[in-house]
């Protein structure tokens, strides 16, 4: 509907926003969004022939976060999570306890290699990270993943039954979030994902 406005999730595949949206997106008024463009606080570009302001999704995503302002109504509210592991029973137990939930929008893979696609077409917030994958180690992928500036901020929690005190503490030196030992608690891990994306925990 023309004159209804967007919905929430309907921001999530917006590319380019007007000053209006950005204010709607960010919670604040036109005019503070307008103040924050003319001084360069967020670029876009104006277009051609005219005085209105555009705003590439990147930049606003951007503003957001160096602002503190929760990137939520561009993500359509879910959080994407990607689940590693080579056990397809501990995949199926994420996926049925996480799309319960309602909050979370899932993707399994059972190799690093399988992982390594994913995080490139899925983009997770989260994943979930086996430590031992039947082709490379979780550790591999972790530092591959926050290495590239496009998946950098994804957040990382290792889940494995055979790790030791040291192998632990080089988990979290590749750039882990947290380390979870198997078997673990299915309720204390989703508080800790959701602690981990910064959302309500009361959904």
């Amino acid at each position: 509907m023309a004159t209804g406005g967007i919905k929430q999730g309907e921001w999530a595949d917006k590319r380019v926003f007007t000053t209006g949206e950005a204010a709607q997106v960010c919670k604040v008024s036109q005019q503070t969004i307008i103040r924050c463009f003319d001084s360069g606080r967020l670029t876009g570009f104006r277009v051609p022939g005219s005085k209105f302001r555009r705003i590439p999704r990147d930049e606003l995503i951007r503003f957001m976060k160096a602002n503190g302002i929760p990137l939520d109504p561009l993500e359509g509210g879910k959080r994407r999570i990607l689940i590693v592991d080579d056990d397809p029973a501990v995949n199926e137990l994420f996926v049925e306890v996480l799309t319960r939930d309602g909050r979370f929008e899932i993707e399994t893979a059972e190799t690093g290699y399988e992982a390594g696609l994913l995080t490139e077409s899925f983009k997770p917030h989260l994943m979930i990270l086996d430590y031992m994958l039947p082709d490379i180690n979780g550790n591999v992928v972790c530092e591959r993943v926050k290495g590239r500036e496009s998946t950098k901020d994804t957040r990382i929690i290792f889940i494995s039954g055979v790790v030791n005190v040291s192998d632990v503490q080089s988990l979290l030196g590749a750039g882990a979030d947290d380390f979870i030992k198997k078997p673990f608690d299915i309720d204390r891990l989703v508080s800790r994902i959701a602690e981990l994306l910064e959302m309500n925990q009361n959904g």
